[in-house]
């Protein structure tokens, strides 16, 4: 069967984050934003930029792929824009300081163009939130109030002051990533299977859905594959893989300029009905149910 080729995937865009918080000037590579009553997402979305937040007060339930996040202030968060992410209510205060940015702003003027990918936690969705204190928290805090301060400046060099404080936020936050990561307590380091499966299935779910091939990837049977992974998460590796699917199936269907045909085989599967079954079972819908659901 012929399919039309895939247009551009749409992602949640700097303006429309700048709608969402009422920021009137949001056509910049970045965007600072202070938000007092935090609009919860709760369907999965990703974006065009990056994100670093500073959750000051309150709580909130962010999901990162297919971790799940309890945040409780004060700590930080952070996004590539590869991720998918969505966000429910824990609270009724939150409070949350956030820098948005494109890769073209920080990397402006910088000879390593691979700068972001050197730092993990920003695609990491296990490392993706940071509890603050002592002297990490000061700093996060003091970095976040002079990058709104500079908000208010009308110089020439803004756009440079605010690229060097959060070029300064990466690298404390990478200080802190490489402390944890020396810690015996890392799960990638305690549960090394489940890591290794993690990345396979991160770079490949979107065109193998067999726990066959993931298993002779790692150079073990199937079953004890799967054995492993049930063990340390509670969920089996052929479930890890259909809910990755059907988390990007949610993310693809929310662009009504594609047809389900053509995120049926985006995803890979031989026909749309086929699709429609394996979302149904994951999810109680059909695709097109989803999107009226939406």
């Amino acid at each position: 069967m012929a399919y039309k080729t895939l247009g551009k995937i749409e992602t949640f865009s700097l303006t429309r984050h700048g709608h969402l918080f009422e920021v009137p000037d949001s056509s910049r590579d970045y965007l600072f934003v202070q938000a007092t009553n935090h609009p919860f997402l709760e369907e999965p979305y990703r974006a065009e930029s990056y994100a670093i937040a500073y959750v000051k007060e309150g709580s909130i339930n962010l999901q990162v792929g297919l971790t799940n996040h309890f945040i409780e202030a004060p700590a930080l968060i952070s996004l590539s824009p590869t991720m998918i992410r969505s966000f429910r209510k824990s609270t009724e205060v939150m409070k949350m300081d956030i820098v948005f940015f494109k890769d073209s702003f920080l990397l402006e003027g910088q000879n390593n163009l691979f700068f972001l990918m050197e730092y993990d936690f920003f695609e990491n969705s296990e490392q993706s939130v940071i509890s603050l204190a002592g002297d990490l928290l000061f700093k996060v805090k003091t970095i976040f109030e002079l990058i709104r301060i500079s908000q208010l400046s009308s110089g020439n060099h803004i756009t440079v002051i605010s690229r060097s404080y959060i070029m300064v936020l990466i690298y404390e936050m990478d200080f802190y990533q490489r402390n944890s990561a020396s810690c015996d307590h890392n799960p990638d380091q305690i549960y090394p299977v489940f890591a290794r499966f993690k990345k396979l299935l991160a770079k490949n779910y979107m065109n193998e859905r067999k726990l066959d091939f993931y298993a002779s990837q790692l150079n073990i049977t199937p079953k004890y594959l799967s054995a492993v992974i049930k063990k340390h998460t509670g969920k089996s590796a052929s479930e890890w893989i259909g809910e990755s699917i059907t988390l990007e199936a949610k993310v693809l269907l929310q662009n009504l300029t594609l047809t389900v045909a053509q995120i049926s085989n985006q995803l890979n599967f031989s026909d749309q009905s086929i699709f429609g079954k394996f979302f149904r079972v994951h999810t109680g819908l059909t695709p097109v149910q989803y999107r009226k659901h939406l």
